[in-house]
This record gives structure tokens, C-alpha cells and sequence, in this order.
């Protein structure tokens, strides 16, 4: 149905109906239920004057709309309390003021604007001239900078009041330790959609995602926290709506208190917004009572209004110079570090208290357990450079219950020295890209090398890795620096290739995206294994097995703390797509009807993280002071001897073993990962440096795990043992 303005019911230039002054100004931002009433603030420190737009649905289909006059109050902030309002209200801003884009100022009173702190939205945004804030053509192509007279009530997003009380219990949060710590990156819908035993009628949703078949398969995988890709409301960009697609993956923040509604069940939005924080509430009440810990991927570092020649939706109209970073000290141009149109400027303590107010609302009124900060170095940036004790970044560390979270920094945006790996202050831990190519590189590039004859690098990357990245994470003298848990390993995320397809493809195959094959990366250090995508040839598909293993028994059992990307355990393929954030279908949905080799896999995940749960010596929690008696960690060649400067430089040297004890020496076995990388079978001798006797826990020659720990007959320390090409094994001591 298409919902067209009605005139206006009280004009701002005659509104009697004035919001009341409150007799303390409230201190928090947006529209909040009182006992009579509601009290709204906003922040538009340059406008004249703003309207609260209060918009209910007539009966013949059309708004009726009553704008309330807010009262200027201190440091750019207008208030009121308006008696009568009740949780469900509709309701907009208009800002009057001046319309100079030259200098950040697109005041536009004939534009209905979103509440940046609206707990709940209704309505979506429909591509058309009207919203925006400029004038633009039937193309949407902009005219300058002439201001548009349209009304776009009808058109846009608007806020819904909601009853935003506190009614967990921060009690009820799981609180697992970084050191056993295991994330599983999923969206709420590719998850769920297709998934059997999950009622048709919640598939994809936010409570399909909580249903107990899906919590159920989480806590038999084995991992512990669920890191959601966004879920704050969101719109698509104008050039994916034009060409029928969507933005799927959610980078694209409409609002940053208000859930995204499409993802719930159609009950609770034809319910309304209440009925959807509900649900989302609810899916965070009954994974922790699993015991899983919910982590929300968050972009604060830009908004959905775009670039300059973007629609005027909320905070370009409230303050546009003041919101955004721009070049140099005039407004005439987004100093876009983000690669989205617009970065939202971190030194403006509005922008920082909007972040830390969304981040205290989802965690201590939602109860979510941690966030993991998309393009995180624009959050710490003061202008153009990143500074460590930014403003924003002291606040978490120091807030007393945002401190005690998951806090996960995406090291990097795309602005200048934008890559800033290792470098973000406690207690925020990092996305380890230098884990995944390290990992990438020797199981899939070198392997390619090796397996034509070339050689490839040496073992230091893969061991420095393996054994936490203190490069990286330990910067101050042990046990003082972060530790190997702020590392979060991953060798595949949402974006770019899946596990499956890192193995299947040396090329992206985007073409489905719509852009001619020209978006998403081309450095994917993948390979085919000679043939490119599906195939029948049984040698190349088991090579490409092995190499999946390989790069998953990596993963879960280095030091720091692992990332798996859902479906991976289940050998998901995009079919060679590595950047599917506007496809919402079978192409990115997880496929949950399995061959006998993706059950094999998923057993041998499963086995993995087993082993990784119940053996402290895989999982160590802090960099040891070395300890020359018993060292806590150890590297031997292939013959069981110590490695030396010469050895680790050789780029012909493709075997390594690494012993690890646990930190704790009452804590339980010492374990022996080896790992042959060569393409012909080696023979190694298990190093006697350490245990006396060692049984065999998993090997990647296998398609399948041998069954549980200890099932194999101890072997005496010093035995020679021949490793298949391309291979892992782990050992625990007897």
C-alpha cells in the first residue's frame, strides 16, 4: 500500500500544542517514555528551530501529522516533554534552519528525519527524488546544491516510541574467559533459512537463530560465542535498490538503537516495533541460557545518508558539518576514510557519546556480550591520523561494565597508514589478518608452490602465528602485554572466499553482484588444485579436502582466540563469489543438506574443537617468560631437533613440530602438533625433548577423526614416524 502525507495538522509556525520546558533537562538523547509523557532531546546546534513530528495513521490510508515545538537548551541541544504520548507513537523531526551545503549546514524543514536515537523504526525507505535534501533528477542524479522542496513524509524510515526499560539481569551473561573463548561469525538469516527442523515460520530469523535445533547445533559444534553480523536497522544504498538488489550483509546503518525489523518473525512485525526488541531480547535471553555468548558486528564508522549526493535522512539534516569528517577545514567535500561515502568524525564528542550510548544500551538493556567494531581505525582517529588513546577508545577501556565485554576491533579502514593490526589499546582485542594470510599462504599458496616444483617461504610467519602473534599482541614484556586471546584468528570472514571455495577457485567469479566481476578483492591467496570450481576428479577432490582440514586444524588449535565463519565446518561454497553482500539467497544461505565428505568435515570440526576445549596446552591464555628448564613452548625439525637461525630462513624446509606444555603443569597433557608442508611424504621423528610417550589425536590424512582421544596406542618419544604430504598431525603426551 503507498501511504501518501496528508496536510499537516499544525504548522511550526503556529504550534500552540509547544512542548513544555522540563524542569531539569533530560540527560539522555532521543524520544523516552515518562509517566505522563515523553521527554525528547536532540542535538542540532546549528539549527534555528526543530520540530518533534508526532504521525498517526488515518483511516484512509494517509499521516496525520501534529509537529510539537522542542525548546533550545544548552550546548546545541533541543528538549521537551510532551504530555499524552504513548509507547507505539510514530514520530519524525524537522529542522529549520540554514541550507548552506558549502558549509555542512543542509537544514531542510521539508524533510522528516530519524531520530539518531530512535529505539525502533517502521516504514521503509523509498528511492526517489523526495528524499533528498537536494535537488536530483528522475536519475537521481544531483542538480548542485539547490535546496528540494518536496516533503518526503511517506517515503522514509520513522521512529516508533517504544518501552526501552531494563528487564534482564546482567547476571544471566555467560562470562566465558577469553582463554576458552570460541567465536562463530553468522547472519541472522543465511543461518537459519534453510535450516531443517527449524519451523518454516522462524527460519531466518531472530528467533529461528535461538530455536533449539540451532542452539542445539551450536553447542555439539562447540564454539561458545555467536558474532551476528549487524543487526541495527539498515537500508540499502540507492545504486543496489536500483538494480534490484540489497545490501544483505547490513553495512549499511540506518539507526544505532533500533534492531533491524526485517529479521523477525512475521508475527512480531506485524505485531509492531515492541513486538521485535522483544524478540530480539528474547533470542539473547535463550542463547545465554545455552551458555553462548552473543556478540554484535557494529559500524559506527559510517552511516547509511552516503556521500554529499546522498538522500537526507537524520543526522546530515540535524548537523551535517558537525556528524561527518571532512577534507581539510572546509565542508565542501567527506574526507571518506571508509570507502562508504561518509565517515562519521570521532573528534566530535556528540559522535563519541552516540557510540557509547548505543553500546550501553545494547549490552545493559538488550544484554548482548560484546561487539566486534567494523572499520575500527576510523573510531580512533583523530582527523586523518589514528591515535591509540583516542578519546573513544580510553572510554572503553575505562567504562566499568563496557570495559568487561567482548570488545573486537577490525584493525583497519581504508583512510591514510589505515592498517593498524596489533595496535589498539586493552582491552580490545583484534581481527589477526596477518593469521590469515600467514595460514593461507603456507596450506594453500606454498603447497601450490611446492606441488609444482617452487618454493615458497619460510616457516617463521607460520610460526609466529601458531604461537599467538607476539609481534602483534605483546608489545610489553611478559606477562604484561595483551596475550595471544587478543588475537582473533580467522582465515575466512563474511567477506571473500569461503573455506570451500579458498580451495576450489584461483579466481573471483562475482558476476551474480551485477558489477561486471569488478568488486571484491583479487589477492585471495587461493588455489584450485587444478581445476577451476566444481569438478568429478576424485584426486583433486580429496587434495582439496586435505587442504581444508589442514587449514581448520590451524585454526582451532593455534594459540589466541579462533574465528569460524559459519558454514565453513560444512564445506559451504559461493561458488566463487568472494563479495556476496547483495545477494539474499541460496548463494549465501547456509546449505544444510550434506554429502558424506561435508558430514566427515563437520565430525572432524567438531573433533577439533574438542580437543582445543579439553587441553589447556592448546589454548594458552598469556606469553610465558621463557624458561630455558621447561620451556612452554619448543619448535623441532623433522629429525626432533631444536630449530636453529638456519633452519627457520631455509625456504626449502617445509616440516615443523611444535611442542607445547600447559601453563599450568597440573593442568593436563603436553601437546605435539606436526606439520609436514612439503608434496611428498616425510619421515619425522617425533621429538624427545619433552614427554616420554605420545598418542596420536588427529591427523589430516584422514577424511575422518579416529574417534575420541586415546583411542590410538601410545608411541615411545624418538620413533620415526612417516607423515603424508600436505599433513598434520596432533599428539598428547601419555
Amino acid at each position: 500500500m503507498t501511504i501518501s502525507p496528508a496536510p499537516v495538522l499544525e504548522t511550526a509556525a503556529r504550534a500552540s500544542d509547544t512542548a513544555r520546558r522540563c524542569a531539569v533537562e533530560p540527560d539522555r538523547f532521543g524520544v523516552h517514555l515518562r509517566a505522563e509523557g515523553v521527554e525528547a532531546m536532540v542535538h542540532a546546534p546549528r539549527a534555528v528551530s526543530v520540530d518533534l513530528c508526532l504521525l498517526d495513521l488515518g483511516a484512509d490510508g494517509t499521516w496525520q501529522e501534529r509537529r510539537v515545538r522542542l525548546h533550545r537548551a544548552r550546548w546545541g541541544r533541543w528538549a521537551g516533554f510532551i504530555p499524552g504520548v504513548r509507547a507505539g507513537q510514530v514520530y519524525g523531526l524537522r529542522v529549520h534552519g540554514p541550507w548552506e551545503p558549502t558549509h555542512g549546514l543542509w537544514h531542510n524543514p521539508d524533510k522528516l528525519l530519524l531520530d539518531p536515537y530512535a529505539r525502533a523504526v517502521t516504514g521503509t525507505l523509498e528511492v526517489v527524488p523526495a528524499v533528498y535534501g537536494h535537488q536530483v533528477d528522475a536519475s537521481l542524479k544531483g542538480r548542485g546544491t539547490m535546496r528540494d522542496r518536496r516533503d518526503n513524509l511517506g517515503h522514509v524510515p520513522l521512529g516508533v516510541v517504544v518501552d526501552d526499560t531494563f528487564n534482564g539481569d546482567p547476571a544471566q551473561h555467560p562470562r566465558i574467559p577469553w582463554e576458552t573463548t570460541v567465536v562463530y561469525e553468522a547472519h541472522v538469516r543465511g543461518l537459519t533459512q534453510r535450516l531443517p527442523g527449524v519451523p518454516e515460520q522462524l527460519r531466518g530469523t531472530y528467533a529461528g537463530l535461538a530455536h533449539p535445533e540451532t542452539v542445539a547445533y551450536l553447542k555439539d559444534l562447540g564454539v561458545t560465542a555467536v558474532e551476528l553480523l549487524p543487526i541495527h536497522a539498515k537500508v540499502s544504498e540507492p545504486a543496489l535498490t536500483t538494480r534490484g538488489v540489497s545490501n544483505y550483509w547490513g553495512y549499511n546503518t540506518l539507526g544505532f538503537f533500533a534492531p533491524e525489523p526485517s529479521y523477525a518473525t512475521a508475527a512480531a512485525q506485524e505485531a509492531g516495533p515492541a513486538a521485535v526488541l522483544d524478540e530480539v531480547k528474547g533470542m539473547v535471553s535463550l542463547l545465554h541460557e545455552a551458555g553462548l555468548e552473543v556478540i554484535l558486528d557494529v559500524v559506527y564508522n559510517h552511516t547509511c545518508e552516503g556521500g554529499l549526493d546522498g538522500p537526507l535522512l537524520s543526522w546530515r539534516g540535524l548537523d551535517g558539518a558537525g556528524y561527518y569528517l571532512h577534507e581539510g577545514i572546509t565542508h565542501t567535500a567527506y574526507l571518506d576514510v571508509t570507502g562508504c561515502g561518509n565517515s562519521l568524525d570521532f573528534r566530535n564528542p556528540v559522535v563519541v557519546r552516540m557510540a557509547l550510548d548505543s553500546l550501553r544500551y545494547w549490552s545493559q538493556v538488550v544484554g548482548v556480550d560484546g561487539f566486534r567494531f567494523d572499520l575500527a581505525v576510523t573510531l580512533g582517529r583523530r582527523g586523518e591520523r589514528f591515535k591509540p588513546d583516542h578519546p573513544f577508545l580510553v572510554a572503553l577501556a575505562t567504562d566499568p561494565e563496557l570495559s568487561r565485554l567482548k570488545l573486537i576491533a577490525e584493525p583497519w579502514d581504508v583512510g591514510p597508514d589505515g592498517w593498524r593490526t596489533g595496535q589498539f589499546p586493552a582491552p580490545l582485542a583484534e581481527w589477526n589478518d596477518q593469521f590469515r594470510d600467514a595460514i593461507r599462504t603456507f596450506w594453500i599458496a606454498d603447497a601450490a608452490a611446492a606441488v609444482h616444483g617452487n618454493s615458497g617461504n619460510d616457516l617463521r610467519d607460520l610460526a609466529t602465528r601458531l604461537a599467538g602473534s607476539a609481534d602483534l599482541f605483546a608489545h610489553d614484556p611478559p606477562p604484561d602485554g595483551r596475550g595471544p586471546v587478543s588475537a582473533v584468528n580467522y582465515v575466512t570472514a563474511h567477506d571473500g572466499f569461503t573455506l570451500a571455495d579458498l580451495v576450489a577457485y584461483d579466481h573471483k567469479h562475482n558476476d551474480a553482484n551485477g558489477e561486471d566481476n569488478q568488486d571484491g578483492s583479487d589477492h585471495n591467496i587461493s588455489w584450485n588444485h587444478g581445476e577451476e570450481g566444481l569438478t568429478e576428479d576424485p584426486e583433486i577432490l580429496a587434495h582439496r579436502r586435505r587442504t581444508m582440514r589442514n587449514v581448520l586444524g590451524t585454526l582451532l588449535l593455534a594459540s589466541g582466540t579462533p574465528m569460524l565463519t559459519a558454514g565453513d565446518e560444512l564445506g559451504r561454497t559461493q561458488h566463487g563469489n568472494n563479495n556476496a553482500y547483495c545477494l539474499d539467497d541460496e548463494t549465501v544461505w547456509v546449505d544444510w543438506h550434506l554429502a558424506t565428505w561435508q558430514e566427515e568435515l563437520l565430525a572432524t570440526t567438531r573433533h577439533l574443537l574438542a580437543l582445543r576445549r579439553q587441553h589447556p596446552a592448546l589454548r594458552p591464555g598469556r606469553f610465558e617468560v621463557p624458561d630455558p628448564v621447561r620451556p612452554a613452548l619448543a619448535w623441532y625439525d623433522e629429525h626432533g631437533a631444536s630449530m636453529t637461525v638456519e633452519r627457520w630462513h631455509d625456504v626449502h624446509r617445509r616440516v615443523l613440530q611444535m611442542y607445547r606444555r600447559p601453563q599450568q603443569p597440573a593442568e593436563g597433557s603436553d601437546a605435539l602438533m606436526v606439520i609436514n608442508g612439503a608434496a611428498n611424504p616425510v619421515r619425522v621423528t617425533l621429538t624427545s625433548a619433552g614427554a616420554d610417550q605420545f598418542r596420536l589425536v588427529w591427523d589430516s590424512a584422514r577424511d575422518t577423526p579416529q574417534g575420541q582421544p586415546g583411542s590410538d596406542a601410545c608411541a615411545d618419544a624418538g620413533t620415526t614416524v612417516t607423515m603424508p604430504e600436505l599433513s598434520m598431525r596432533v599428539y598428547l603426551s601419555c
